[in-house]
């Protein structure tokens, strides 16, 4: 929901038709929001499959309820570490008007998405459900209207790949929206001590762990955005105060900006390039 009134604050006011989610872990929760908000298929791409129908079934069931009673947005109070933050936490009646909610509402309409979330791995299904992915083929190119991401891009290490890929699947008119965190996510005691670990200390850390986070900061997702065919929309920092100064970082990150160490997280909204749609 919070992608959506950003991508509408944003200049795109008309809810997308079709989205795809990157790493939605257990649980289908946002793009379900999204199929009740009136988009009518739904592509939930992970690392590992985590996924478990009956409990997506259960989430579903509760959304519908908190739609139909037009229920406010979890806030600060109850998420505080989620991004992006926003002006208001009322239910997006500017987005969301009442017509658009009979018809995405619409009890039929209801039925086919729960039947749906029971047959998510059924690539012709208004849910498809893939783990593992990173392959720009699982999906016809141009034929994405929304693509979106929670504290995920900081664990995909093909960056450059993802980001070819989803610029391969969205349409000219398409967006994305992305919430990256580049904190270290506990693994270092100051927040981006991760970026003073050396090469030979990063992989004695990471282990036989099937991913980590990337340890890419900011300037690099925006580099391999334009890179892909991304024009910037929309841009919101957050920062921490940082420890650690230039001097302190691995070899690796010796180019770092003092922006790099203080960016702790952002939330990003980018559309293809009208200089670059292939």
């Amino acid at each position: 929901m919070r992608h959506l009134i950003n991508a509408y604050a944003c200049g795109h006011i008309q809810v997308p038709e079709t989205v795809a989610e990157l790493g939605p872990g257990d649980s289908l929760g946002v793009g379900l929001a999204a199929l009740l908000s009136g988009a009518s298929r739904y592509y939930a791409f992970d690392f590992i499959k985590y996924a478990d129908n009956l409990e997506n079934i259960q989430v579903f069931d509760e959304l519908v309820q908190l739609f139909n009673e037009n229920a406010d947005i979890p806030d600060e109070q109850e998420f505080p570490e989620v991004i992006p933050k926003l002006d208001s936490y009322k239910f997006p009646s500017h987005v969301l008007d009442s017509r658009q909610l009979r018809r995405s509402l619409a009890p039929d309409r209801i039925r086919r998405i729960r039947a749906a979330i029971a047959a998510a791995s059924d690539s012709d299904n208004m849910i498809t459900y893939v783990a593992p992915w990173l392959d720009s083929g699982l999906v016809k190119s141009h034929s994405v209207d929304m693509i979106f991401s929670q504290a995920v891009l900081e664990h995909i290490d093909p960056l450059r790949e993802a980001y070819g890929a989803m610029h391969s699947w969205l349409k000219p008119s398409g967006l994305m929206s992305h919430s990256i965190d580049f904190k270290s996510h506990g693994l270092t005691t100051d927040w981006n001590g991760h970026w003073t670990q050396s090469e030979i200390a990063w992989k004695l850390l990471r282990g036989k762990r099937p991913y980590m986070i990337n340890r890419q900061p900011y300037a690099t997702h925006l580099k391999l955005l334009q890179d892909a065919g991304f024009d910037l929309l929309c841009d919101q920092h957050y920062k921490l105060p940082s420890r650690i100064t230039g001097s302190m970082v691995a070899r690796r990150f010796s180019k770092f900006s003092e922006a790099d160490l203080s960016i702790s997280e952002t939330f990003i909204v980018a559309v293809p390039s009208a200089r670059r749609v292939s």
